[in-house]
């Protein structure tokens, strides 16, 4: 009787609020998983179903045929693939996938160098929050050759729908068109919800009617059901949308872009984070408020 085919090995590198619940399911469905993490602690739940933690991303990529990396920013990305020793201990043929958020000029250097050691790469950002993660339904936007996309394509169905928008450093694009979308949305919300307090309507109220209408959106759903309720717990923070917000502006100056909408919802993001902390990015009708108590009142155009 034949045997079926192996599961491809992979290594996960990187185990925060989500790339933990990426790794789990890739564990969960039986692959051969090897994972590391600053923080060690965060791979229990992976342990447990069948994962094996390494103490550096070189031992956690030794044999692997599939690395995915979920860090913080570019030049995270590049000291632990590069200055850690990742890229060194990976065998020729081997497949990078990089979701974490970056620039792609980042993106597109770090496949080359990659590629100078005969190891594949594709960028493949994600959008879909933690709940997305956990539920396997990200929509993941990725960059790099048709063949390698192929070939990790039933390993990206585990976390969520891929598509390949285009060559290195195209997923990347994707991604913070993504993000300036979700953070100009996150201010429009914001702004309605603000003004429909100030101008004597309950702002709860605003956000059911509104539903299903042209103003629905996931933004209107999730977040300004977080606005309502006055919740801030940190599902995607400030400072990383501050961050994509940045790399967005700074991507989109030299090719002449235009962004008038972006860069003025980095000016609100950083007053949200300098005023309030690093709260959910839901929490930008705080800076609005802010800007509210703090504009003199207009003066009374009858006179009285």
């Amino acid at each position: 009787m034949p045997q079926p085919p192996s599961l491809p090995s992979v290594a996960f590198l990187g185990l925060g609020l989500m790339g933990s619940r990426q790794a789990l399911r890739i564990a969960v469905a039986g692959h051969p998983l090897t994972v590391w993490n600053r923080s060690p602690g965060k791979a229990d739940a992976i342990v447990a179903a069948g994962g094996v933690v390494r103490h550096t991303p070189a031992e956690a990529v030794a044999g692997a045929d599939v690395i995915f990396t979920m860090l913080t920013k570019g030049a995270t990305v590049a000291s632990v693939l590069f200055d850690g020793g990742a890229a060194a201990a990976m065998r020729p043929g081997a497949v990078v996938v990089d979701m974490s958020s970056i620039t792609p000029a980042e993106a597109r250097d770090h496949a080359g160098r990659l590629a100078r050691r005969g190891i594949f790469h594709l960028d493949a950002p994600v959008s879909g929050g933690t709940v997305g993660a956990e539920e396997g339904t990200l929509a993941i936007m990725a960059g790099g050759p048709e063949a390698v996309f192929d070939k990790v394509a039933p390993l990206l169905a585990l976390m969520g729908r891929a598509v390949r928008v285009g060559e290195s450093g195209a997923g990347q694009v994707a991604k913070l068109a993504n993000q300036m979308i979700v953070g100009i949305t996150i201010g429009a919300v914001a702004e309605a919800l603000a003004f429909a307090a100030k101008a004597g309507a309950d702002p709860a109220l605003v956000r059911t009617a509104l539903r299903g209408g042209f103003a629905e959106s996931r933004i209107l759903d999730l977040h300004g059901e977080r606005m309502v309720r006055r919740d801030f717990t940190p599902f995607g923070r400030t400072s990383i949308q501050i961050k994509d917000l940045d790399n967005a502006l700074s991507t989109g100056a030299p090719a002449g872009a235009a962004q008038p909408f972006a860069d003025l919802a980095r000016t609100l993001f950083r007053d949200l984070l300098a005023r309030h902390g690093d709260l959910d990015h839901s929490a930008l009708i705080l800076a609005l408020e802010d800007r509210a108590a703090a504009e003199p009142m207009p003066d009374d155009p009858t006179g009285g």
